[in-house]
Parts: C-alpha cells; structure tokens; sequence
C-alpha cells in the first residue's frame, strides 16, 4: 500500500513537471530562438536593424514572465494533482496556477529572499526604474521600425506614380513590405501583452512596499473636435512621423488622449492617429480641445511615482501598437494618398 501511494505521488509530481515543461514551452522569450521569432536576415529588408532592436528589448520582457507563469504553473499543478489525485486535477491547478503565478511570482520570489521592508522597497524601486528604461528602448525600436515601414510604402508609390516602376513591380514591393509590417505588429503585440503582464506584478510588489495605490493615467472620455485647417495624420505624436492620411479643414474627429502636445483622434472612417492640439477646435467654437496627458513619465522619485510613470509607458506602448494596426489596414495599398 505504502509503495503504491508513493508510485501515485511521483506520477503527480511527473504530470507537475510536465505540464510546467508544456506552459514554458508554448511561451515566447527565451524558449524561442530569434530566427523563429522574426525569421532569417535574407539580406533583403532595409528596416531589418530596427526589428532585431524590438526583438532583443522585448526578449527581456518574454524571460521574465515566461519564470513567473512556470512557478506558478508548477504550484498549481502540485496541488492540483493532490487534491483530487488525477492528471485532470493537476491540469486544472496548472491553468489557475499559471494565472495567480503570473501575477504574484515577482513579490513572492522577493519575499524569499527574506529582506526587510526598507530593503523591499527600494528592491522594487530599483526595478521599476530599470523596467522603464527598457520600455523606453522598445518604444524606441517600435517606432524606428514603424516610420521605416511606413516610408517603404511611400517610396514605393512615390517610384511607380513617377514612372521609375511599373506596376507589377510596385505591387510585388508593396505586398512584401505589407507582410512584414503584419508580422511586425504581431511581434509588437506580443511584448505588449508582455509588458502588461509584468505591470500587474509590479502593482502586486507596490501595494505591500508603499502605502496606497499607485497613481494611475486618468481616463480619457471621448471629444469631438473640428480641424481648423488642413493637416496630416500621423503614426505618431512627433512632427517627423510619417504622414498616414490627409484631413481637410473642418473635417470632424474624437479625440480619445494625446501627448507630446499632439491629440490621437479617430476620423468617421475608423482611422486613427495623431495631429498637432493646434489644428483643431472644438465644434461650434473657436478654443482649442484640451488634452488630458498621461502621467509624467520620469524615472525618479519615491515607488508610487515609479509606477505611475510605468503605467503610462504600458500605456503609451500600447496606445502605440493599435494606432499602428489602424494605419496598415491602408497604409500600404498602391494607390494610397
């Protein structure tokens, strides 16, 4: 009896470790190699430096969560597997355990380094600061990447509208650096996922280190605003930024947020992205919309102040990545204005 209980207990830890093994597994970061990831460099795609940047900072992300999720995985599955003494019920602990283990891992593994409070926080401190700067370089990278996309579309029409190109040719162009551009939102949206997925570990460490909660962007209601004159859209809040479309005067938009003193407004057509505060109005006046920024995104001061500024990079990156996903859903047509 005793040997037939023990053999059921290293079938359980077995199922345990398996299914850990399965959830790492399946998960980005370090279990994948950077070739499966973004594929080999044929040599051929001048953007190719800005996308092996947005890969390696958001392989940083990847690592760290992948951790998370397997120890909890690992938990849940054990407890899983002894409760109920069936491969189900440790599947069952894994799914709940990969959730709570995702979201605690980081102030459970902090505590098990038995440091006292004064030493937690600035632990956390510290860790915060290094998260937003390394958020900061894959805005960067996002961005580089997404302008030298954007400009290989305009160079492409810009040569076959001049004649340098016949259209066969323009169209087979167009339609690779297209199928790029989805692959790299898709690599985008991922470490997006990602980098949420670490804020609310860092929102789990904050709330035991710093008293009350971390202060948050505020919310944003839509407003409708009328351009003042004729001005273009942008991938991004920055007057360098690739042009996405062209708005007339008048022309009614909602403005759902802004920064950098540039509003991201929605046009009737399900467009989006960014134009200076300054083009516009709101309607049936002549003062200009207000925009609510994001909190500062310094990467100083106490723990709460930390997270906020974390919050509002998450945000941003995010903001980014789906202004992003709108602008190619034309952006890359031929015959594009």
């Amino acid at each position: 009896m005793r040997r037939s209980r023990l053999a059921g207990w290293a079938r359980r830890c077995v199922s345990a470790v398996a299914l850990t093994g399965l959830l790492a597994g399946c998960a980005p970061g370090q279990f994948s190699t950077q070739a499966q990831r973004i594929g080999p460099d044929d040599g051929t795609d001048a953007c190719r430096t800005y996308l092996v940047a947005l890969d390696s900072t958001g392989n940083f992300f990847g690592a760290q969560i992948v951790t998370g999720a397997a120890i909890g995985a690992l938990g849940g599955a054990a407890l899983g597997g002894l409760i109920s003494g069936s491969w189900r019920g440790a599947a069952l602990g894994a799914l709940a355990g990969g959730v709570a283990g995702g979201t605690t891992a980081y102030w459970s593994a902090l505590q098990q380094q038995q440091m006292d409070q004064a030493a937690l926080y600035q632990r956390v401190s510290s860790d915060l600061e290094r998260e937003n700067a390394q958020i900061d370089k894959t805005q960067l990278a996002f961005d580089e990447l997404t302008d030298c996309r954007f400009r290989q579309a305009q160079t492409i029409r810009a040569d076959y509208h001049a004649g340098r190109i016949g259209r066969a040719q323009a169209e087979a162009a167009m339609d690779q650096v297209r199928d790029r551009a989805r692959r790299d939102l898709q690599l985008a949206q991922l470490i997006s996922r990602q980098i949420q997925d670490r804020g609310q570990q860092f929102q789990v460490a904050v709330s035991n280190v710093g008293p009350g909660p971390a202060p948050r962007p505020p919310a944003v209601a839509p407003q409708p605003a009328v351009l003042r004159r004729s001005a273009a859209l942008k991938i991004r809040p920055d007057p360098s930024a690739p042009d996405i479309a062209r708005l007339h005067p008048h022309e009614r938009v909602q403005v759902t947020g802004g920064r950098n003193g540039y509003a991201l407004v929605e046009t009737p057509n399900g467009s989006r992205g960014y134009l200076a505060a300054s083009d516009l109005q709101s309607p049936g006046a002549r003062r200009s919309v207000s925009i609510v920024s994001s909190v500062a995104r310094s990467n100083g001061g106490d723990v709460r102040t930390l997270a906020g500024s974390n919050a509002a990079r998450r945000d941003d990156f995010a903001q980014s990545v789906a202004v992003t996903q709108s602008a190619q859903a034309s952006g890359f047509e031929l015959t594009a204005g």
